[in-house]
């Protein structure tokens, strides 16, 4: 049962699984429609389309991030359409690097479904491997999927801010990891938010810097050694991790897991939620 990572030879094997469930999660921030219309011009065969937005994020209201998490019933109806129950292992994958498939792993995992991976590489690395695409819409039996939510794999804006106020961040106690790029953490090239910086205490660690230029992730050896060193002497379970919006995040959170290192949580509202406050502290430099 995969459960963090595919690669396209295994998926391959299991294109005609009734129990497999592909969903293809390709998007672009700048064009949020881009995705579905890449997917009418081919996707991996059997793949069906999930859109950040509508599918994977619920409403955007005041005071939240710019990609909610969806009601938890929403989602079990999203996954209930998609054909997914208890015994279908659902494979995620986007255009590469699994920066939006890894939402969707993540979602799943937070409603107790752990028959989960993301294909490694992506739709280029299916591609680069000669294997054929449809452009047929792809349909699977609706099938009921239980949601089982473990909280335990979500913060909130509140918990950062007790964290803050209590100095367990700057204690080492809590971690807070920021999976954006570094000018954007530092507050120097802000091109989506508002508001430019981040949490005070936050580390940076690039989800980039989980895999390679082709879309891989780093062998597990190697992202254990670079997640270590985000980490330092704090243990993975006490690690917050953030983006932008809580998308990205959840890259670092599967590459932590693929690592070794479970038990960190997912700061679904991000910066974007953490912004909406002017009274929350905003940190600019490294």
């Amino acid at each position: 049962m995969p459960d963090t990572l595919i690669d396209v030879q295994q998926l391959r094997a299991h294109l005609d699984a009734p129990d497999w469930a592909i969903i293809d999660c390709r998007f672009e921030l700048p064009r949020p429609e881009w995705g579905a219309a890449a997917y009418a011009a081919g996707h991996i065969p059997g793949a069906l389309y999930a859109h950040l937005e509508h599918d994977l994020s619920g409403p955007r209201r005041a005071g939240t991030g710019r990609h909610p998490l969806p009601e938890v019933a929403r989602f079990a109806a999203t996954c209930s359409r998609f054909g997914i129950d208890a015994q279908v292992q659902v494979i995620a994958y986007d255009q590469g690097s699994g920066a939006y498939a890894a939402r969707l792993w993540w979602l799943l995992r937070w409603v107790g479904h752990r028959r989960v991976a993301v294909l490694d590489g992506g739709l280029a690395a299916w591609q680069r491997a000669g294997l054929p695409l449809s452009e047929a819409p792809a349909t699977r039996a609706a099938r009921q999927f239980v949601p089982q939510p473990q909280p335990q794999h979500l913060s909130t804006t509140a918990d950062i801010e007790a964290a803050l106020e209590s100095g367990a961040l700057t204690r080492g106690e809590t971690l807070l990891i920021d999976a954006r790029s570094a000018e954007r953490f530092a507050g120097q090239n802000e091109t989506i938010d508002p508001v430019a910086g981040h949490v005070p205490g936050a580390r940076n660690h690039p989800f980039t810097a989980n895999h390679d230029a082709a879309g891989h992730f780093l062998p597990p050896a190697e992202l254990r050694r670079r997640l270590q060193h985000t980490l330092g002497d704090v243990a993975a379970t006490q690690a917050i991790v953030m983006c932008g919006s809580g998308v990205t995040a959840c890259h670092n959170l599967l590459a932590l897991e693929a690592a070794g290192l479970p038990g960190a949580r997912l700061y679904a509202g991000s910066w974007s939620e953490w912004i909406t406050a002017p009274a929350r502290p905003v940190a600019r430099g490294p």
